[in-house]
C-alpha cells in the first residue's frame, strides 16, 4: 500500500525540477531513482494487464530498475569477446530460487561447483549446427528474415578449457570473456548491462536484436499485443509479482538506497518464487515458439534512444507512463517479473530511462542472428 510520508517527501524533492521527461534531450534534471521511488508507492498490479488499450488508472507497479536511472554506471566495460567451443547448455545450473542452490566459487566468473561441462574449447567462433541454407541454429527460431534465441540468454565461460555456466545471480566478472547461450531449464543471466550483453552475443557469433526484430518475434505472425493473443492473461507469463526491493530490504533501508548494495544484490534473484527458469511458463510463448518475451527479465536491444524512437513509441497507440530519457540512452523490452503494463502492454513494454552501462537484478537479454547463408 502507499507509504504517504515517502510519497510526500519525494514530491517535495521533485517540486522545483524541470519539465516533462518526454521532452528531455540531455537527461533528467533529478535522479531517476527518486522518480521511480515515487511511482513505487502505488499498490501492485496482479496480472499482465488488460486488453489492447491498458487503462491509465489501472493499478500498476513500476519496475525497480528505474529507481537507479541516474546511478553511476559500472566502472568497466567488457573486454573484446573471445572464441570458444560450442555446446548446448540445456540442463546446466539446476540450482537457484526453486531448488537447492548450486555451490558457487568465490569469483563471479567461476562456474558453480558440479556444473556440467559444456564441451572443449575450439579455435573458431561458436555456432550451433544449422539444418541448411537459410535456417537457424538449434537454439534459435526463424522469424521472417532473421533468427532469434528461443529463450532468454545465460552466460558460459571457459578460457582454453571446458565451458561452464556463469552464476546467473552474479555480475559478469571484469576481464572474463563470456558467450551467450539459450536453452530451456536454465536461469537466465540477470545483472547485465547492454554493453556486456552485446559482447556476449558477438562472442557467440550472434548480435543483440533490434527493437523492431524483438517486437516482430514477440508478436509472432499476428498483430497481437501479447505473444499469446490480444489481451493479457493472468499467470501466462512471469509478471505482476511484489517488488523484491521491498521484500528483501523494506521501504527505508539503513543509509538509504544504494545502486550496488540494493539494486545489484545477488540475494534478490535467488529469492524463491520470483525469477523463473527459461521455459517454465509454457504459456508465455509466441506461435513461432519464442518464449518468455514478456516478464521474467527485461531484455536489452541494440537501439539507442533518440527523438525519432520516442516519436515512434508515441505513435504506437499504447498507454505508457512518462520516462526520463536522453539521446544515446539504452533500451530494454518486455518488462520483468514485478511489472505488468506500466510502460506498454506486452510486446510494447519499452524502457528508455537508462544508460547502456546500466545493470540491476531485472536486466537480461537474448540474441539475434542472420540465417545460414545470408
Amino acid at each position: 500500500m502507499p507509504i504517504e510520508p515517502t510519497r510526500d517527501a519525494l514530491r517535495a524533492s521533485l517540486s522545483n525540477r524541470s519539465p516533462s521527461p518526454r521532452r528531455r534531450r540531455s537527461g533528467p534534471a533529478h535522479p531517476g531513482w527518486l522518480l521511480a521511488l515515487l511511482w513505487l508507492t502505488a499498490c501492485p498490479g496482479p496480472s499482465d494487464g488488460g486488453g489492447p488499450a491498458p487503462k491509465a488508472d489501472a493499478p500498476v507497479e513500476l519496475h525497480a530498475a528505474q529507481m537507479a536511472a541516474a546511478a553511476p554506471p559500472p566502472a568497466h566495460a567488457p573486454q573484446a569477446p573471445a572464441v570458444a567451443g560450442s555446446a548446448d547448455a540445456g540442463a546446466a545450473l539446476r540450482g537457484g530460487p526453486s531448488g537447492a542452490p548450486a555451490a558457487v566459487a568465490a569469483s563471479a566468473g567461476a562456474a558453480p561447483t558440479g556444473t556440467p561441462s559444456l564441451g572443449a574449447a575450439s579455435t573458431g567462433v561458436p555456432a550451433l549446427p544449422a539444418q541448411g541454407l537459410g535456417s537457424c541454429p538449434a537454439d534459435m527460431v526463424l522469424v521472417g528474415s532473421f533468427c532469434i534465441d528461443r529463450y532468454e540468454a545465460h552466460l558460459v565461460t571457459g578460457d582454453g578449457g571446458e565451458l561452464a555456466v556463469h552464476p546467473y545471480f552474479q555480475r559478469p566478472e571484469p576481464g572474463v570473456r563470456y558467450l551467450a547461450r539459450s536453452a530451456a531449464g536454465v536461469f537466465p543471466q540477470a545483472y547485465i548491462s547492454r554493453v556486456e550483453a552485446e559482447a556476449a552475443c558477438v562472442a557467440a557469433g550472434k548480435r543483440l536484436c533490434s527493437r523492431r526484430e524483438w517486437q516482430r518475434a514477440c508478436r509472432g505472425d499476428g498483430v497481437h499485443r501479447y505473444p499469446y493473443g490480444p489481451r493479457g492473461e493472468r499467470g501466462r507469463c512471469n509478471t505482476g509479482k511484489p517488488h523484491l526491493l521491498r521484500e528483501v530490504f523494506g521501504d527505508h533501508p539503513p543509509g538509504g538506497w544504494s545502486y550496488e548494495r540494493h539494486f545489484n544484490s545477488p540475494d534478490l534473484d535467488q529469492r524463491p518464487g520470483f525469477l523463473a527458469r527459461s521455459g517454465d511458463h509454457a504459456g508465455c510463448a509466441s506461435e513461432l515458439g519464442v518464449h518468455d518475451m514478456v516478464g521474467n527479465l527485461h531484455e536489452w536491444v541494440s537501439d539507442r534512444v533518440d527523438r525519432a524512437l520516442v516519436q515512434r513509441m508515441e505513435l504506437e497507440n499504447v498507454t505508457r507512463r512518462d520516462q526520463p530519457w536522453h539521446d544515446g540512452g539504452g533500451v530494454f523490452m518486455g518488462g520483468f517479473f514485478s511489472t505488468t503494463s506500466e510502460l506498454g502492454a506486452g510486446c510494447y513494454f519499452t524502457t528508455i530511462a537508462h544508460e547502456p552501462t546500466y545493470h540491476d537484478y531485472s536486466t537480461g537479454f537474448r540474441c539475434c542472428a542472420s540465417p545460414a547463408g545470408r
